[in-house]
């Protein structure tokens, strides 16, 4: 089995040199690693010309559109592994990584997909301690997170995480990651969108928390910055989310998910129960949050429609990349 591992990266030299240190400690070594740079990245294109770690079957990629998804699919392009592997620049896998994630899909044919725990530097390890539910879509369209605090068994899930999810190649080869998603960087929700449309083709994703990285989150270089609000990146984020799950969903199911959104909503993408529960304190951010994730919530109706009628879904399958092998 050939093992690739792709790394978008943007802006971060020294979080990908950690990131490729701890490539090439691994147990089990990547037969591939793929690098995609943003054309205009000069001091990453300085670095990977001068300072890679020794031994590693380093391939650099150029991407010239801005986001996550263009920088990932042009790395699907030249991947050649039987294994797709993700990680982000901002991590450090395991010296085990890429070994456990080999005998997850060796044992099981019908793996799609195998995601991990990112364990969150500076983040109380007393967090992760608590049992939790991890990479689950509830039936009413809301989503569950919590990679970076699962523990225990490997078990099946609905959505794996960006900074440590790999696939089989069969399962993505005409999958392409959706680039109707909106954002100019991490384009939040485009898991979502790939996890969801591979368990509609039958496949198993797993989580195992053993499948271990290590992440420091770094600052992002656009307009979605983690703790701090901005009402673009709320929009585009309940946009993605929003056109995800009407993807996946049967007409009752989406009926049931946007009263949810509308009048409960969660606490990323305000409903009215979420705006009247967080006004008092909040007052001008609450309002702004629920504007924002109200227009989202109809550019993304607005997306699925448009791509419905079209008759066309584009990146959920529409496209085939024919990658090699």
């Amino acid at each position: 089995m050939k093992l690739t591992v792709i790394i978008p990266t943007y802006c971060r030299v020294n979080d990908l040199r950690r990131c490729l240190a701890a490539l090439a400690e691994q147990v089990r070594s990547p037969d591939e690693v793929i690098v995609v740079v943003r054309d205009t990245d000069r001091n990453t294109w300085e670095f990977l010309e001068t300072s890679v770690p020794s031994g590693l079957p380093l391939q650099t990629i150029s991407v010239v559109v801005p986001g996550v998804v263009a920088a990932m699919n042009r790395g699907l392009e030249a991947a050649q592994g039987d294994v797709i592997c993700f990680t982000d620049d901002d991590a450090a896998p395991h010296p085990d990584w890429l070994a456990r994630i080999e005998q997850h899909f060796l044992a099981d044919p019908h793996l799609g997909g195998l995601g991990g725990r990112d364990r969150i530097q500076h983040l109380p390890e007393s967090l992760a301690g608590r049992p939790c539910t991890v990479g689950k879509l509830q039936w009413f369209g809301r989503p569950i997170g919590n990679h970076h605090l699962g523990m225990g068994a490997a078990r099946e899930v609905d959505i794996l995480k960006g900074v440590n999810m790999s696939f089989r190649r069969a399962a993505i080869a005409h999958r392409p990651f959706d680039t109707r998603m909106r954002g100019s960087g991490a384009q939040a929700h485009f898991e979502l969108a790939m996890s969801l449309a591979l368990r509609r083709d039958g496949w198993r994703l797993v989580y195992d928390p053993a499948v271990l990285v290590d992440h420091y989150p770094a600052p992002r270089h656009d307009e979605d910055q983690r703790h701090q609000f901005s009402a673009i990146a709320r929009q585009n984020a309940v946009h993605n989310e929003t056109l995800a799950l009407l993807e996946h969903f049967s007409p009752v199911q989406q009926a049931i998910f946007l009263l949810y959104a509308l009048l409960l909503g969660h606490r990323d993408a305000f409903g009215l129960a979420q705006l009247v529960r967080y006004f008092p304190q909040q007052r001008d951010l609450a309002m702004r949050q629920w504007a924002a994730a109200m227009q989202g919530r109809w550019q993304g109706i607005q997306t699925w429609w448009a791509s419905r009628k079209q008759g066309s879904k584009a990146g959920l399958g529409g496209q085939e990349w024919g990658l090699r092998g």
